[in-house]
């Protein structure tokens, strides 16, 4: 589908959804103390706290939520890994500057247990119009809960799927993509053996020092080999022979990626693959629309996308939530009734089916089954929807509950040091880190 097509139809929708959506907003809110009765909140400026791979997403719900209730939004952007501890310090400080914000969802926990967020389960289940029924069951418990309590409503959808550079399979003999990780293994090591003099290498391995880059990694390959971080109790699963198994893979792909690993971050990895630099890349799935639309791109019409690898004795490929932002309110914020209109109209399926095809792009992966079935989703990009599905039957999440986020970053680090050299053997790494959860994480 062209752009000027799929811009077409997000204007004809977003024209057709305005009065529907105030009305919806209206419905939780026609008794507001901020006098934003019936749904207008003209006058009124709410303070929303995002990501910077959000900008374009946030600007977008700005416009449209300024066009439909008259309030202005006032955006701050953040690296995606200061996001939590800038909303806790605002809160915990007394500067109160934020009404809401879109963290990572395994800081939930935390920034619940710190009371930083507001306990949103009485208004969630009062509020039939947000139609939680409708949010992907992989996705929603993991992004909201904490305690049996409900505290956000899900916003980016974030799964890892295996992208491929068709051209470079070609070059290099291979007819398909790996579903096994040791086959990604060999495919790596051939392309890298064979192009490396040339700039070109078997895949780009996202190994920065941070839960949501090196740590996805490994989320991947967990996923993969059908291990998980915890068990249905919350204790710590993380030296199993699974997990020990994705580490070790970790490794072994270590030499072959793109230099340096260790420096390969999200802007990193995703210029290699633009530049046509890397056969593999394991990312979000909206660098397929990047791969389209970026005016960087070189890898438009040569590439396609598939599920992530299997390995050992897993026989079926599992989503991995390796990422993924909610949206929260604001503990402190004097706002509640107008930070309630806009979360439910930012989390509303209409809304995450728009910004699912926006051009440009906004970075948004589906949250709810009615805008991954969407046919506006479906006519733009099939193949990203999906691979998209495998989030319908199940998928792997961090834990969420309260120390996650330390919990994230015990084996971030650790991975780190194995990776370099200098954490000793993979069950060696991960046996510290066990120890170390079993303490946090009860």
């Amino acid at each position: 589908m062209s752009h000027h097509i799929r811009r077409r139809i997000a204007v004809t929708t977003a024209a057709a959804l305005s009065a529907s959506l105030v009305l919806a907003g209206c419905a939780a809110d026609t008794t507001s103390a901020d006098g934003g009765a019936d749904g207008d909140f003209s006058g009124q400026t709410l303070s929303a706290l995002l990501i910077t791979s959000h900008e374009g997403a946030a600007n977008w719900l700005k416009e449209e939520f300024t066009e439909r209730t008259g309030a202005d939004v006032e955006l701050t952007i953040v690296p995606y890994d200061e996001i939590g501890s800038t909303l806790a310090l605002d809160q915990q400080s007394g500067a109160n500057t934020f009404d809401v914000a879109a963290p990572w969802y395994v800081s939930i926990g935390d920034l619940a247990a710190n009371g930083s967020i507001q306990d949103l389960t009485d208004w969630i289940d009062s509020t039939p119009s947000i139609e939680t029924d409708d949010f992907i069951p992989s996705i929603y418990d993991p992004y909201t809960l904490y305690d049996g309590r409900r505290y956000g409503l899900p916003f980016d959808g974030d799964t890892h799927v295996l992208f491929s550079n068709t051209e470079i399979l070609e070059r290099n003999g291979i007819d398909a993509p790996p579903t096994t990780w040791d086959e990604y293994l060999e495919d790596v090591k051939t392309i890298t053996e064979n192009e490396s003099a040339d700039g070109v290498y078997g895949a780009a391995v996202f190994g920065q020092k941070s839960p949501l880059i090196l740590g996805a990694s490994f989320a991947n390959r967990l996923a993969g080999f059908g291990g998980s971080f915890v068990d249905e109790e919350g204790n710590p699963t993380i030296n199993s022979p699974e997990a020990v198994a994705a580490a070790q893979a970790l490794v072994d792909v270590n030499e072959y990626a793109f230099p340096t690993p260790a420096e390969t971050d999200f802007g990193v990895g995703n210029g290699a693959w633009y530049d046509g630099k890397v056969a593999f890349i394991e990312n979000w799935t909206d660098l397929g629309v990047g791969s389209e639309t970026n005016p960087d791109s070189t890898v438009a019409g040569k590439w396609q996308v598939t599920t992530l690898p299997v390995g050992g004795e897993g026989d079926a490929s599992r989503a991995s939530l390796v990422a993924g932002f909610t949206w929260v309110i604001a503990a402190n914020t004097q706002k509640t009734d107008l930070a309630k209109a806009f979360i439910e109209f930012a989390a509303s399926s209409e809304i995450n089916s728009e910004l699912l095809v926006a051009d440009p792009q906004t970075g948004i992966d589906p949250n709810r089954e009615s805008s991954l079935e969407s046919e506006a989703y479906g006519e733009a990009y099939p193949e990203l929807q999906e691979v998209n599905r495998a989030t319908l039957s199940g998928s792997l999440a961090w834990p969420t509950g309260k120390n996650a986020s330390q919990a994230a970053q015990i084996l971030t680090d650790e991975l780190a040091k194995l990776l370099a050299g200098g954490g000793g053997t993979a069950q060696e790494t991960l046996d510290r880190v066990q120890a170390e959860w079993e303490h946090i994480l009860g």
